[in-house]
């Protein structure tokens, strides 16, 4: 019966390197990042009482168009409904223009002599 023998150093290492090529052939790099534009961004407020100059931020244009565009209402965002949620409420204007002045549907305090107090 033959055991198995144990690898050498040599054996070790070239197992080594062969495994290292592997992964180098595999990696990528990630140099860019994003944000969900569909969750909001809560930025923590420094401390009021820091002495630490607040710092300058260079402005991105695509950056801030589209954290303004993931703010929209869905209204604004799509042509149409996304989702049955959307579908109630997507026309949200009056039917009738509010009017003020109507007394039927507007009912203002006022005092008359009855309830005026003395």
């Amino acid at each position: 019966m033959a055991g198995k023998e144990k690898p050498n150093v040599v054996h070790q290492n070239a197992i080594h390197v062969e495994t290292v090529r592997k992964e180098q052939r595999h990696q990528k790099l990630h140099t860019e990042f994003g944000f969900n534009p569909h969750q909001k961004l809560h930025v923590p407020a420094d401390n009021p009482m820091s002495r630490k100059p607040t710092k300058a931020i260079a402005e991105n244009s695509a950056f801030i168009e589209a954290f303004h565009k993931a703010q929209l209402e869905p209204n604004k965002k799509y042509s149409m409904p996304q989702t049955a949620s959307h579908e109630i409420g997507w026309l949200s204007t009056p039917l009738i223009p509010s009017n003020w002045n109507d007394k039927r549907l507007n009912f203002h305090r006022s005092s008359t002599a009855i309830t005026k107090q003395k």
